[in-house]
């Protein structure tokens, strides 16, 4: 496949730092403890009751939404997954029945009668609301996407920026590289196909056989890659005008979007020379 991108040494061209990361991940972490911090008093059995409600956050993945409604509800495992084949979500067809991207982030409340196919019919369904509004889905047409194609540009925008702010500059990104025949290349895409949330993406996982693998393939991944909430859809119908083509948080509250590549590696020189520091043990002062 044709590259029409500079050669480049192995560096990711949307990198937003370490810290980022460890700050989403407290997020998501203070979010999944909530479902067993809900947990209050007693069924009269001795076990502990259902939880009232199920916070689901912005950017969680299919498999992590899943987990969680198995926990909520007491089910062993897997339990929430297996029930896809029961239920029928109102999926588009692109979605070919895999409901990534439409299992809406927000706060669910749980009656005594919930199910795993209840819970899950309510999140496609309140995404169905959300998408399907005149904004959103006039958003879409004006830029020449259908609503699936915008879904999976939105999850990748909420995988990918830093901050709220960032979102559209993000999008915009994708529309430009997406324009210019140029691949993605983002790592957002080959975490989701590896199962996993890093910042540090090798050469070797770039070659990966792999639709979600962006660096060798062009165009969009077949499906979204985690569960994009409301401002991550308008930003990726909406995007700012921009010639940017690469970004780099630096440091937190300082992402860097460019179109010029050599001032790109040196925004991406400035990152690893900060997480350098970062990492160097404190000085001693010797007595």
């Amino acid at each position: 496949m044709q590259m029409n991108t500079p050669p480049r040494r192995p560096i990711r061209l949307t990198r937003r730092g370490r810290i980022t990361l460890v700050a989403a991940g407290a997020v998501v972490a203070g979010t999944a403890v909530a479902v067993p911090l809900l947990k209050l008093g007693h069924d009269g059995s001795g076990r502990p009751a259902r939880p009232a409600s199920l916070v689901i956050p912005e950017g969680w993945r299919a498999g992590q939404v899943y987990d969680a409604v198995d926990k909520a509800l007491g089910l062993p495992a897997g339990t929430t997954r297996q029930s896809l084949a029961k239920v029928h979500l109102k999926l588009p067809g692109d979605a070919e029945g895999n409901p990534e991207g439409y299992l809406f982030p927000a706060t669910y409340a749980l009656t005594g009668k919930a199910t795993p196919q209840m819970v899950l019919a309510s999140m496609v369904d309140t995404a169905n609301r959300t998408f399907n509004k005149a904004p959103i889905a006039a958003g879409a047409q004006h830029n020449a996407l259908n609503l699936y194609q915008a879904v999976t540009i939105a999850s990748i925008v909420q995988a990918e920026s830093a901050t709220k702010s960032d979102m559209g500059m993000v999008a915009r990104v994708v529309f430009n590289r997406l324009e210019r025949g140029m691949p993605l290349q983002m790592d957002s895409t080959i975490n989701y196909a590896l199962n996993r949330s890093t910042l540090r993406t090798t050469a070797d996982d770039t070659r990966i056989d792999s639709p979600y693998n962006s660096y060798r393939r062009m165009g969009l991944p077949p499906t979204p890659i985690d569960n994009p909430g409301e401002d991550a859809m308008k930003a990726a119908i909406n995007p700012p005008t921009g010639d940017w083509l690469y970004f780099v948080t630096v440091k937190p509250g300082d992402t860097r979007f460019t179109a010029d590549y050599q001032q790109h590696l040196r925004n991406v020189a400035e990152f690893d020379a900060a997480q350098h520091r970062s990492a160097s043990p404190a000085p001693t002062t010797k007595k």
